[in-house]
């Protein structure tokens, strides 16, 4: 099975998993630590353009799970992260880390957020090395082993 094949195919299960815990993904740290999560992986290589950021926008706004919570209240979330990261990525991805590690004690939601950036960066068709490290660093934020999810 090709490369994308196999993306394409983890990332419909991550979405299946994720509407089977829909339920249980309300709170206030996993709205924050999703956009955080979405932010980072959009900005991976350092800078985020227009129409990555437009693309980014329009995938958490169809997210059902990500439905739970008001468009423009993610919007203006995953916007505010995205600045602090074009800002000074280096500094920008301790607090945005720091944002996706509040989860750490819900694992539910810690995975869900991990789920959501795996989402997020294979919507394109190319999960890239980059996309794929700093997932890698969210999973050690929220204390799950990379292995996990393949990274």
């Amino acid at each position: 099975m090709a490369l994308w094949d196999r993306l394409k195919d983890s990332a419909q299960t991550m979405q299946t998993q994720l509407q089977a815990k829909k339920t249980e993904l309300k709170s206030g740290a996993f709205r924050d630590a999703s956009m955080a999560m979405c932010a980072l992986v959009a900005a991976a290589d350092g800078s985020v353009d227009p129409a990555e950021r437009q693309r980014v926008a329009a995938l958490i706004a169809s997210n059902d799970v990500l439905r739970n919570f008001p468009a423009d209240d993610l919007q203006r979330r995953f916007d505010e992260y995205v600045n602090q990261l074009t800002r000074d990525f280096a500094m920008g991805k301790v607090g945005v880390l720091q944002t996706i590690g509040k989860v750490q004690k819900k694992p539910v939601e810690a995975r869900a957020v991990l789920q959501i950036g795996i989402v997020i960066g294979g919507a394109d068709g190319d999960f890239d090395k980059t996309e794929q490290g700093v997932v890698r660093e969210a999973c050690f934020a929220v204390g799950i082993d990379p292995s996990e999810f393949d990274l």
